[in-house]
């Protein structure tokens, strides 16, 4: 795959978002959270770019070759390679976010079963667990940390557009499950953004473990 990187941006700034991606997908894979090369990864280059994993390649097994370049409207920029299908859930939260910087999305099985879970509540309330202070702005576990659920579809703008409205309607947004699919978080860097998805990971795991045993 030959990638052209624009005049805007660094050879340098690529190839450290490519490597930081490349090492965070196979730290994730190796937890059993990116199965059958699902999941995408991307990192913000300036303000009209981004770095993203291409569709269909084994998160396991990332080198620069498997990223790309992405305009903000989610179009490949200076390859033929193929972005993934959901590459707009990314460049929505740059846009919609400029702090933003890092987008996670996985698979794991417990992020799965709770978005089945609690799909018909449209939501997952995070209420008293401590953890919840992993997440940015989140300063007391008395509080409520609501992810919202979405409904799964192949046709990215109904989701999009979903996205959209929670954010419009002036509710916090820190991460959202898709029925029967995953998780997506977002952070200021990778560092921030992987905290925020190892947090929410456990927070999902400790609510389904509350209704396994009816309480």
């Amino acid at each position: 795959m030959s990638q052209v990187i624009p005049a805007t941006i660094s050879p340098a700034a690529f190839a450290e978002r490519a490597d930081a991606i490349a090492a965070a997908a196979g730290e994730l894979a190796a937890a059993g959270w990116t199965p059958a090369t699902s999941s995408n990864f991307s990192m913000r280059l300036d303000n009209d770019h981004a770095a993203i994993t291409i569709s269909g390649r084994d998160k396991g097994h990332l080198g620069r070759d498997d990223i790309m370049i992405i305009d903000m409207q989610g179009q490949a920029v200076g390859t033929t390679a193929r972005p993934s299908a959901e590459t707009d859930l990314h460049t929505q939260i740059y846009r919609r976010y400029p702090d933003m910087n890092v987008v996670l999305h996985t698979h794991s099985r417990t992020q799965s079963v709770a978005s089945r879970l609690f799909a018909k509540h449209g939501v997952i309330q995070l209420e008293g667990w401590e953890l919840q202070k992993a997440i940015a702005g989140q300063t007391t576990h008395d509080a409520t940390l609501a992810v919202p659920v979405f409904p799964n579809t192949q046709h990215m703008p109904e989701l999009v557009a979903q996205v959209d409205a929670w954010i419009d309607a002036g509710k916090p947004l820190h991460a959202y499950l898709i029925n029967g699919h995953g998780i997506y978080t977002w952070g200021r860097d990778m560092a921030e953004t992987r905290r925020h998805l190892e947090a929410l990971e456990f927070l999902l795991g400790c609510e389904l473990d509350l209704k396994r045993l009816g309480a």
